[in-house]
């Protein structure tokens, strides 16, 4: 007499043959003069079914607006105000009195970043001070009962790591590394928070003119790959590799298993210094390429689980450009994936991915259960 395979078998099945669990896709909204008003803002993110968004300018009326919406927020400190938060605490209660209590857990504020490429104008002395400012939002925060949020500081790629590649061999700058990105690793592992960094492989491309533009773009080409000379391992794409670098350097660090967000990357679709790579088609190229890449679960060759999220630069064209690793100020670049009249300026699919690749693994378990039962009937 056969025995249909049981639900619990199925469920394993599914459990083993199922990837991993997507990254949180998300994006960075910046309000400004001419821009539609945030209840608008909050429509179109809702239609194009985004459910993560960066606010490095957290207007407590804009984080109001996002309230029983669903929408993770992603809140940054301004690099102004770290060193009255990191001096006094009653700094960090005031601003979180203004931002994170009136509307916390209605508004879904998942992670605050104290400060954001605070090397970027390469004053370690200064940065020092991001260190006590985390501890003192962090501790404020559980002294109000509040311990679901995360709290770290954002880096620059460009700014913090000594190579890219091979990634098997980045290592922290120094004396950022041993000043403020160790103690902050330390902590980051205490409280099961994440290390926040910025992105940009068109920042790596520009200074680094032999990478190919596909590599760059996510172009799948059979001899599209660089090769890690010391593991063996091939890179299919610049991100993973950047991902990578940041992992490795982790691991030197003595922290391997901290979880990855990348609050920032993008290509600009125009940039006055550069003309012929910024442009709307290979901006179209890097963000489809990615999301798809996100959405596949494949991870990174040194992380399965590959970043938890991604957030791109940006809704919105508006400037803020300064800090991203480029030789020139950021002046006149848009990096926009939407016009302020709110229609898109390419497609960019960032919810179906995943969905799609569950229905793939149901049908393959599926299949593999028919053919199991034909067998046991067959016995």
């Amino acid at each position: 007499m056969s025995h249909p395979l049981s639900l619990i078998t199925f469920l394993s099945l599914l459990f083993i043959l199922s990837p991993a669990a997507a990254t949180t896709i998300g994006v960075t909204y910046i309000s400004s003069p001419g821009l539609p008003p945030p209840e608008d803002v909050v429509a179109i993110l809702q239609s194009l079914k985004i459910t993560a968004v960066r606010l490095p300018v957290p207007d407590p009326n804009i984080i109001r607006v996002f309230s029983y919406t669903n929408i993770s927020l992603f809140l940054a400190i301004p690099n102004s105000l770290i060193s009255s938060i990191s001096a006094n605490r009653s700094a960090a209660y005031r601003w979180l009195y203004d931002h994170v209590i009136p509307f916390y857990p209605r508004a879904h504020i998942t992670a605050i970043s104290v400060g954001t490429n605070v090397l970027a104008e390469g004053d370690v002395t200064s940065a020092d001070l991001v260190i006590p400012a985390i501890h003192n939002i962090h501790r404020s925060l559980i002294d109000m009962g509040i311990r679901q949020i995360m709290i770290s500081t954002t880096f620059s790629f460009v700014n913090i790591m000594t190579t890219s590649f091979p990634p098997s061999s980045a290592e922290f700058q120094e004396p950022a590394s041993n000043l403020i990105i160790k103690p902050l690793l330390d902590y980051l592992t205490e409280t099961n928070s994440s290390f926040f960094v910025s992105l940009y492989p068109y920042s790596v491309y520009k200074l680094r003119p032999e990478i190919p533009i596909g590599f760059s773009l996510f172009q799948e080409h059979a001899y599209n790959f660089r090769e890690d000379t010391i593991t063996g391992v091939r890179y299919r794409n610049l991100f993973d590799l950047m991902v990578d670098a940041v992992i490795a350097a982790m691991a030197v660090a003595g922290h391997e298993n901290i979880p990855v967000i990348v609050a920032e990357t993008g290509w600009p679709c125009f940039d006055p210094f550069n003309s012929v790579e910024a442009r709307d088609v290979y901006s179209k190229m890097y963000l489809q390429g990615l999301v798809k890449h996100l959405r596949s679960g494949k991870g990174t060759p040194l992380r399965k689980e590959g970043v938890t999220e991604v957030y791109i630069y940006e809704l919105f064209d508006t400037n803020d450009t300064a800090t991203k690793g480029l030789k020139s100020d950021g002046t006149g670049q848009k990096w926009g994936i939407c016009y302020p009249n709110m229609t898109t300026k390419f497609e960019v699919k960032f919810s179906d991915g995943g969905s799609t690749m569950m229905i793939s693994v149901l049908i393959i378990v599926m299949k593999f259960l028919l053919l199991i039962n034909g067998l046991l009937i067959s016995c």
